[in-house]
């Protein structure tokens, strides 16, 4: 009988977080070993002495803390009749589900903020609908609540997006960012500096927890999915991309990126049919079970005896040319799941809607384009945007590497942004979520990718001032977006970023344009504070900051494209032909 073996202890692994493992950014090794920018000093004292389980509850307080505090300050339509805005359309949308049967949701009275999101985000209406009912029925009773600005109201609506966004958004950011990290070699202590960083995004705690929306759960979803395929579940990354989209139909921003993504991994390196039939079978599924509620109660109601005879035919489902019985027992269902995709792609709103930094309004600014039909415009933008998004997703479905995720989907969100129909100023915050997430990267969080990611962040909420000061949110706005600077050494407050001698630092060129874009943004707010426009031009600082922003968002999905093509190879492929070509042959 042998002998049983002796006990070894196990052997504990090198610190990650010492000295030596650091070299990503955190530290400034130029003379003596110190932190680079302010976040890195304020976590300095939990590298490789705290717990994760310690520190991040810490995080996630101080980031809460920020978030609710927000929530104090206005929001979108705080008495602003007739239509009292956003947190007004938010309500309603409560009050329609929970008080009104299924087939009405996208057909009643859409003149006042009628439904046009997807069904999950009418299922997540209806929940928060019912537990604020529990609490007080008149915040959601129909018709008589509109407009509604109930002090107590206004607390349970913040906590609705305070709770959603724990929940969904914040467990996602924390998974990938893991994920990402360890992938790119990062080690954890940085990775939680990267991880702050994100989470203290000012943007997104402007509109969801200021503005107020519920955009953090379409982008936790999207988190959720990247980091399926990261883990290397491109089956559950479906999933969650579906949910994504049922929630919110501008996560088709990220649309491109994803499919191309799952295309290359089944056929790159090597032909895989069985991958792409699971793909297609778990997409078409989740799709199915998404829309399973909404029309199966929709059945129900007619079952019921609940008349859809007076409303009206969709345009799409008008323009098929085949003849519904409306007799059919199926017609109903057909009705609603078409009237659904109609309010959700509101193409009759025209090219846009207000001024947003983007191509269109930055060339109509010059030569007005509202003189073309709205078929030749909404031509024009698809051949635009599938121009701006072809070369990232060919990249892509060239190399289908996990790693390259990020900068794919920023890419090509920026394209959208940039160039696609009907955007919103708010839909910044897409492009601005996978370029963000590079901060946990390799080398994320020198100059040389901290500085971009700095600027593309205070630009997009810059041009998002005109929106949040109709808000009341001002003070916030300055608040979160000057610590945030602070905190990642960027301009106004550090230029940490740009000092000359930094390890991982930028070109001087690089230095020279960014300085300037951040001297246009400090410039126009004194204008705009001090400075009435004149009476014949009176959106001059509106048009302003459309330029300026059109440019810089510009010139940061050059910089993704640019990184996304060298990080693939395609540059090193075609230096080492050309190497070769240069070579004598030898036989």
């Amino acid at each position: 009988m042998a002998s049983p073996q002796p006990h070894k202890p196990r052997r504990r692994r090198i610190q990650e977080s010492s000295l030596a493992h650091v070299t990503h950014g955190t530290i400034d090794n130029t003379n003596t070993p110190k932190p680079a920018f302010p976040l890195v000093a304020f976590l300095w004292p939990a590298k490789g002495t705290v717990s994760q389980w310690v520190i991040l509850p810490l995080m996630l307080m101080a980031v809460g803390l920020f978030r609710w505090t927000t929530g104090f300050w206005g929001y979108s339509g705080y008495e602003a009749p007739p239509m009292h805005g956003d947190f007004e359309a938010q309500r309603h949308w409560m009050e329609i589900t929970t008080r009104l049967p299924v087939s009405q949701w996208y057909f009643h009275d859409l003149e006042w903020w009628g439904l046009d999101y997807p069904p999950l985000t009418a299922y997540h209406s209806w929940l928060l609908g019912a537990v604020g009912t529990l609490i007080n029925p008149e915040w959601f009773a129909l018709f008589t609540s509109r407009g509604l600005h109930d002090p107590s109201l206004k607390i349970y609506m913040r906590a609705t997006v305070f709770v959603s966004e724990y929940l969904i958004y914040i467990p996602a950011v924390i998974i990938f960012l893991r994920r990402f990290s360890r992938r790119e070699g990062v080690n954890l202590w940085e990775a939680s500096i990267a991880l702050v960083a994100v989470l203290m995004q000012p943007g997104t705690m402007l509109i969801d927890h200021g503005h107020f929306q519920y955009n953090t759960v379409m982008l936790g979803l999207v988190l959720a999915s990247m980091s399926s395929m990261i883990a290397g579940r491109p089956l559950w990354g479906c999933v969650f991309f579906v949910a994504a989209l049922g929630f919110k139909q501008m996560a088709l921003f990220y649309a491109p990126a994803f499919f191309v993504y799952l295309l290359g991994i089944c056929f790159v390196p090597r032909i895989n049919i069985l991958r792409l039939i699971a793909i297609a079978l778990v997409t078409a599924i989740s799709f199915a079970l998404l829309y399973a509620p909404f029309l199966l109660r929709v059945a129900y109601d007619s079952y019921q005896g609940i008349d859809m005879s007076n409303f009206s035919v969709p345009p799409l489902l008008a323009s098929l040319p085949i003849d519904l019985n409306e007799k059919a027992w199926y017609y109903p269902i057909v009705l609603q799941l078409f009237q659904s995709i109609h309010r959700v792609f509101p193409f009759a709103r025209g090219l846009f809607e207000d001024k947003v930094a983007n191509v269109w309004c930055a060339i109509h600014t010059f030569h007005k384009l509202h003189q073309y039909p709205s078929a030749s415009v909404q031509r024009a933008a698809l051949l635009a945007t599938s121009a701006a998004i072809a070369p990232p997703c060919l990249i892509l479905l060239i190399k289908p590497r996990k790693e390259h995720l990020p900068l794919a989907l920023a890419a090509t969100s920026w394209g959208f942004f940039l160039c696609s129909y009907q955007v919103h100023e708010k839909n910044v915050l897409l492009p601005l979520l996978p370029m963000t997430v590079l901060l946990s990267g390799k080398g994320g969080l020198l100059p040389s990718t901290r500085a971009w990611v700095g600027l593309a962040n205070m630009l997009g909420v810059w041009t998002m001032f005109p929106l949040l000061k109709r808000d009341d949110l001002r003070v916030p706005y300055f608040v979160l977006t000057l610590l945030w600077a602070y905190l990642l050494g960027l301009p106004p407050v550090s230029l940490s970023a740009y000092s000359e001698g930094t390890s991982g630092g930028l070109t001087l060129g690089t230095k020279i344009l960014h300085i300037n874009i951040y001297i246009a943004m400090v410039g126009w707010h004194v204008l705009e504070a001090f400075v009435p426009p004149p009476e014949r031009l009176p959106d001059l600082w509106v048009v302003l900051n459309v330029l300026v922003g059109a440019a810089g968002f510009g010139l940061c999905y050059l910089w993704c494209l640019w990184n996304l093509a060298d990080k693939s190879g395609i540059f090193a492929s075609k230096r080492k032909s050309v190497g070769s070509e240069s070579k004598p042959k030898t036989l």
